[in-house]
């Protein structure tokens, strides 16, 4: 499988490329606007992650079970946010906040945020993997490197993030070239900072470096002040219209 055709475009087994989008994460008192943007019917949404004080908070949060609930009925599966901290944070602080979204929330998975990525944490990552997916057995993991981690970690998640920042940073981006021995939906890009005249370029970069989810937003992280992803992009139906339920790319 080849990243790149003579004339620029995708060249996969399928003759086809998709594309789905995550969702955002959700501040502690979800946007009822927003939330139901997110559960509307027919958006190309794959997972949506929630968070609702870096992690599950100390309760249930009434707000975000009534959403989560729309979600659900939706059909949109809801993935808990766990940061591992670069791999300082410890395996008994992640399965515990991972239990309670499951006992809470009935999240459908994890967003393993900040995953560490070089070989020698594939044994920790791999622990902390197993026992997510002892929580619940459909569990669908997500490693959020943010970037390109080891080629052995694509054994242990379902999706890795091989991309998470700013536009500025992903229009000269590069792929690794191990991804190309790997079908495009177990990669996925987040990029920040994407002016609405840009969008399609930053479609076609996605396209060309294998990512079949994407979340591409206009927020940006006001220097690292704010977080780009706690509110939906303003560009949101054009994502929607662009994208579809199975529009090819």
């Amino acid at each position: 499988m080849q990243r790149h055709g003579d004339d620029g475009d995708w060249v996969g087994q399928s003759g086809d490329y998709r594309f789905t989008v995550a969702g955002d994460p959700a501040p502690t008192d979800p946007a009822p606007t927003e939330w139901g943007e997110l559960a509307r019917p027919g958006a190309p949404l794959h997972w949506v992650v929630l968070d609702v004080a870096d992690g599950p908070g100390l309760r249930p949060d009434p707000h975000c079970l009534e959403a989560v609930g729309r979600l659900r009925t939706a059909g949109v599966r809801v993935l808990g946010h766990l940061d591992a901290a670069h791999g300082f944070r410890s395996h008994g602080d992640l399965v515990a906040d991972a239990q309670r979204f499951t006992d809470w929330y009935r999240v459908g998975g994890f967003l393993l945020d900040r995953c560490p990525g070089d070989r020698d944490s594939l044994s920790t990552v791999r622990r902390t993997v197993a026992t997510l997916r002892g929580l619940r057995d459909d569990a669908h993991i997500v490693l959020g490197h943010g970037t390109h981690p080891h080629p052995g970690f694509v054994e242990l998640g379902d999706q890795l993030v091989t991309f998470c920042g700013r536009w500025a940073d992903y229009r000269w981006s590069q792929v690794a070239e191990w991804t190309a021995d790997h079908p495009p939906e177990r990669f996925c890009h987040f990029v920040h900072g994407v002016p609405r005249p840009h969008l399609e370029e930053a479609l076609r970069i996605a396209r060309w470096q294998g990512a079949g989810t994407i979340w591409f937003t206009d927020r940006t992280d006001g220097g690292g002040r704010v977080d780009p992803w706690e509110t939906m992009p303003g560009y949101w139906d054009e994502i929607v219209s662009r994208i579809g339920t199975g529009v090819s790319e």
